[in-house]
């Protein structure tokens, strides 16, 4: 019998790096392509819980990585007006030399992660991506847009929402949808009270603060946008400081500070949820490609980090490739799908005005559930 040797992984992404670097840690070979001819990275910045931070050690990245944000024990649940409902204490899943959670800039988090899987041994092109995959039995034949080609032992589509490898090997038909909610973010600078995660309730829009280091933070906004409009560059502070009205406290306060249009972030909330299985003989999905999910958790990219902690760990072992991807399935299938199923709820409940009650639930019952051993 024998182990997956060479691994090709398309899409320089979260998922596609950390998987990148679990697999070097285990001495297979990794070929990573991204079609972007410049690695840019779109956001602002990230919330990492517990299991990241546990995924991150398991990893061999929890130094640098924590070393790179802001770490903070506690999730607090506020009104609309900035009055405590709850603080949830957070969970040292990693052990209790690691904190519970982490802020940081999305930046610094790829910085992190592009740089230890290069120090580690991983092939990186940028500017290119798959052009053709043929599969046998033994192994996959790639050819690339460049047209070089490669073969492997396994093809992992880590290349995001819009996925190619999922078009190729999955069909066309599967494809993202908007939710009816976008989130707007931007940076601040970070004032000594928010040294933890604060998420602030209003009637119909959802608020939070996220520190992500020393003397920074992040705001955002969730809200609703039937049809999913294009909204103007130029117009996205003011827009953004429109769906923050019904704010006071802090949110209130840093309503006004928002004038610059160019440091707002505005993205529409868009999912999918591929059936099981991800994979198709030696092609496996990971991370955004298979289960992109909406920020009211906080959990996409945890659950794209994990995905890549269990694959490499599978494909340590010395078994067929359908055995260990069989296994993946067992190990991700219900956990992915519950935080795509609970935050598109708490999504559906903003847009509807629920009860802060029933947002809070969610947000306890993610906290426990993530908190388990993946």
């Amino acid at each position: 019998m024998t182990r997956v040797r060479k691994v090709l992984i398309v899409g320089g992404g979260i998922g596609g790096l950390s998987l990148a670097s679990g697999l070097r840690n285990r001495g297979i070979e990794v070929d990573l392509v991204e079609v972007k001819q410049e690695w840019t990275v779109y956001g602002v910045g990230i919330i990492q819980q517990c299991n990241v931070i546990r995924a991150m050690a398991q990893l061999g990245l929890a130094d640098r990585f924590l070393g790179a944000g802001f770490a903070y024990e506690n999730v607090g649940l506020y009104t609309a007006e900035g009055h405590l409902l709850q603080m949830l204490p957070g969970v040292r899943a990693a052990g209790p030399e690691y904190p519970a959670n982490l802020g940081i800039s999305r930046l610094a988090l790829h910085q992190v992660l592009s740089s230890t899987a290069a120090e580690r041994g991983t092939s990186i092109r940028l500017g290119l991506t798959v052009e053709h995959l043929a599969q046998d039995p033994d192994g996959v034949s790639v050819t690339f847009t460049d047209g070089t080609q490669g073969r492997y032992d396994l093809v992992v589509g880590a290349d995001g929402l819009y996925s190619k490898v999922r078009s190729m090997v999955f069909g066309k038909e599967l494809k993202p949808r908007f939710t009816g909610q976008a989130v707007f973010r931007h940076n601040f600078p970070r004032p000594p009270e928010i040294d933890h995660l604060a998420a602030f309730y209003g009637r119909h829009h959802n608020a939070g603060l996220c520190p992500l280091s020393k003397d920074l933070m992040y705001l955002f906004v969730t809200s609703s946008e039937p049809g999913n409009p294009w909204m103007p560059e130029d117009r996205l502070a003011e827009l953004m400081r429109d769906r923050m009205k019904e704010f006071g406290g802090i949110i209130g306060q840093l309503r006004e500070q928002i004038t610059d249009p160019k440091q707002v972030v505005y993205k529409p909330m868009e999912v999918i949820f591929v059936p099981e299985p991800w994979y198709r003989g030696r092609v496996v999905l990971i991370g955004d490609a298979v289960h992109a999910t909406t920020p009211h958790l906080g959990q996409g990219a945890g659950m794209a980090i994990e995905d890549a902690v269990v694959l490499s760990e599978l494909l340590a072992e010395e078994a067929p490739v359908e055995a260990l991807l069989c296994r993946f399935m067992q190990r991700r299938y219900e956990r992915c799908k519950f935080i795509v199923e609970s935050s598109i709820q708490i999504g559906d409940w903003e847009m509807q005005g629920a009860s802060n009650a029933d947002r809070t639930g969610s947000v306890k019952k993610m906290m426990e559930v993530t908190a388990q051993p993946i």
